[in-house]
């Protein structure tokens, strides 16, 4: 067979393969084919838009669940142990065994229960959580939430001999606006249960003293969560020796699901536990099932510019049918003409996809730079979270890369198939 990369007598040819070497050159066209240069740039500029922004949503979807997965985890512990009877009554040894277990980093026991907050403006229900100031700053972050108040104020008030004072309770800050209260306000509680009396069941109602305001960014706990003492909250709800379960603090939060197992494991029944992950499931679902409806979306502003280089490769093939047929004269077998429009057309979409993902990470330092603002009221959120992730460009780039070649395919193969004697005939 004959050499192409000898007998032309070019210094590039000895530097790189026949096919490669006329694949680059076909897209650089002569003065009076300019508009296949135009369109090459086109297709060129169509991959880079589409990249980017597939790029930059990605990033965007993934602050979004970061965000949501810290305001969750700032309120909630990641792990929770539960007894199967009614709650569990030596809980200070139980929350010593927890913290010996690998993976652990702390522990506090919580009381968990229902309850109605009524003042002389309006009545709610909501739910009720008892935690121990002095260990639950080490499982959850609820101090950090807080926009007035401290945890050591849940413990009562100090006040004259003789006069009760009514225990802290710290309350969301979408719930203080709909009850109209502020810190050193006092409200009632009162439980679904009641007491019974000899005139029969009377609610039982007690007095508590906002002494603290938190703000998750959650519209659920902040109009619907309610912290107490550990120690009033087991008196309210007739619990004085026993808790409805054990809060977890873990190292790795992603390896949560691993040490609620050991946890489980090393208790044993009647325990059983929960991780952060099962509780929120539903929602952390639906998040990556919108990511990847965003990716599939986003993909299609890339497969029109994939159409951009079919026409490209379509009217290359046409302008080149008797350069297709002098090469296979000389020797060229059709495969190695399928490989020569095949890199032309990979070719654009790397370009593309490099200056895409450049692109795409470049808009997310300018976003995580100079924030976008957004209306806290509608969105919970001051700005637009960003956070780009190197799997998401692995995935994008190669996703890019493979729909350009399968783009190649067809005019490729026309090219390939083209029989020199006929294309020569009218020449």
């Amino acid at each position: 067979m004959f050499d192409l990369r000898v007998d032309f007598n070019c210094p590039e040819m000895n530097l790189m393969r026949f096919e490669l070497f006329v694949g680059l050159r076909y897209l650089k066209a002569k003065r009076k084919q300019a508009l296949i240069s135009i369109i090459t740039v086109i297709s060129t500029a169509g991959f880079t838009i589409g990249v980017m922004a597939l790029v930059t949503v990605l990033a965007v979807m993934n602050g979004f669940q970061e965000d949501i997965r810290n305001k969750i985890l700032g309120i909630t512990s990641h792990v929770i142990v539960l007894g199967r009877s009614s709650g569990i009554q030596d809980y200070d040894a139980v929350t010593r065994q927890v913290e010996g277990i690998e993976g652990v980093v702390a522990g506090t026991p919580f009381v968990l229960g229902q309850a109605m907050l009524s003042t002389d403006r309006a009545a709610t229900g909501v739910v009720v959580r008892g935690i121990d100031p002095a260990t639950a700053s080490s499982v959850i972050s609820l101090q950090i939430n807080l926009k007035e108040g401290a945890l050591d104020d849940l413990r009562s008030s100090p006040a004259p001999a003789g006069i009760s004072s009514p225990d802290g309770m710290i309350i969301g800050n979408e719930l203080a606006q709909l009850m109209g209260v502020s810190r050193g306000e006092e409200i009632n509680m009162i439980s679904p249960t009641g007491v019974m009396t000899p005139v029969g069941m009377v609610p039982k109602m007690r007095k508590f003293k906002v002494t603290g305001i938190f703000e998750s960014g959650m519209y659920e706990y902040d109009s619907s969560l309610v912290f107490l003492n550990l120690g009033a909250a087991q008196d309210f709800f007739d619990m004085p020796d026993r808790v409805t379960g054990v809060e977890v603090r873990v190292k790795d939060i992603y390896k949560a699901d691993k040490v609620s197992h050991r946890i489980a494991q090393e208790l044993g029944y009647p325990f059983w536990t929960k991780d952060w992950m099962q509780m929120n499931k539903s929602l952390f679902s639906a998040l990556k099932l919108e990511k990847i409806m965003m990716f599939i979306l986003l993909a299609l502003i890339v497969m029109v510019a994939a159409f951009n280089i079919i026409g490209t490769l379509i009217m290359v093939v046409m302008e080149k049918t008797r350069d297709i047929a002098i090469l296979k004269s000389m020797g060229a077998t059709a495969r190695q003409i399928l490989c020569v429009f095949t890199i032309g057309g990979v070719v654009v979409g790397v370009v593309g996809t490099a200056l895409g993902i450049a692109g795409g990470y470049g808009l997310c330092l300018l976003l995580a730079r100079y924030p976008f603002p957004l209306p806290s009221d509608v969105y919970q959120l001051s700005h637009l979270p960003v956070k780009p992730q190197v799997l998401d460009f692995l995935v994008v780039a190669a996703s890019a890369i493979a729909i350009s070649f399968t783009a190649t395919i067809y005019p490729s193969w026309q090219a390939s198939q083209l029989r020199p004697a006929e294309a020569l005939r009218y020449e």
